[in-house]
């Protein structure tokens, strides 16, 4: 199979077809999030207070899923293109991802998993969660047009991710945290048992949507829940944490 890369900038390799994909499903979400916000970047938590001033708290989620349900919003390229070439020098194998959406993100994931598998040996999988039916159903039809190098890598998980996730994961090397954020941390208390030593958890988002992400960053900077962190300085901040239980 020929392997071609993105650019002469980014370390991705992959069959020009997937590529071109991913290529096309960034330009898409760009143009999205731009109709959506006056920034080059939707900020959840602005477009948040915007809608519970119209439909109150209770409702303001809904609205907003009800939003989002068209639109990819996808992890930014440059931040895909990091977490492909972290996976590739941890030698990760096991992989979360809690918020797939469309599954543009996941492509990236699935693509260096396979990569690190060949060169290991080792087993490994890259467990998606998607909560959205029509999301899901459009993330398996871009994998599957990439083919067997991404669709064989994926368990995708549908439904409240709290359930999904609260059994049947193998020692994971490394959880994407791209979803709402006040999920964002119960989701990493329930897969942080399942957290190898020098495990990396990575959370979008974390200064433009700071608030959001209060408790998450609490529980992260507390020496005592064994996490080593530091906010990566990416377009809206992505905050990296190394896991590292009895090293205080």
């Amino acid at each position: 199979m020929q392997f071609s890369t993105m650019s002469s900038l980014s370390p991705v390799q992959a069959p020009e077809h997937i590529l071109q994909l991913l290529s096309k499903l960034h330009r898409v979400s760009l143009e999205q999030e731009v109709a959506i916000a006056d920034k080059g970047k939707v900020f959840s938590s602005e477009v948040l207070d915007d809608l519970e001033n119209i439909h109150g708290i209770e409702g303001s989620r809904n609205a907003f899923d009800q939003l989002m349900l068209d639109k990819f919003i996808a992890l930014d390229a440059d931040k895909c293109q990091f977490v492909y070439q972290l996976i590739n020098a941890m030698g990760a194998t096991n992989v979360v991802e809690a918020g797939t959406s469309f599954g543009v993100s996941t492509i990236y994931l699935a693509l260096a998993v396979a990569q690190t598998k060949a060169a290991t040996g080792k087993p490994g999988i890259v467990i998606a969660t998607e909560k959205e039916r029509e999301k899901a159903e459009a993330a398996r039809k871009y994998w599957a047009h990439c083919g067997d190098i991404v669709e064989q890598q994926i368990d995708l998980r549908e439904g409240d991710l709290l359930e999904t996730l609260k059994a049947g994961l193998p020692r994971v090397d490394l959880l994407l945290l791209d979803i709402w954020s006040s999920l964002a941390l119960p989701t990493l208390k329930v897969v942080q048992p399942y957290l190898r030593h020098g495990a990396v958890v990575l959370a979008d988002n974390t200064i433009s949507s700071a608030k959001g992400y209060a408790d998450l960053l609490s529980y992260l900077q507390n020496p005592k829940n064994g996490f080593r962190n530091m906010t990566l300085p990416f377009t809206n901040g992505l905050e990296m944490s190394v896991y590292l239980p009895g090293s205080q």
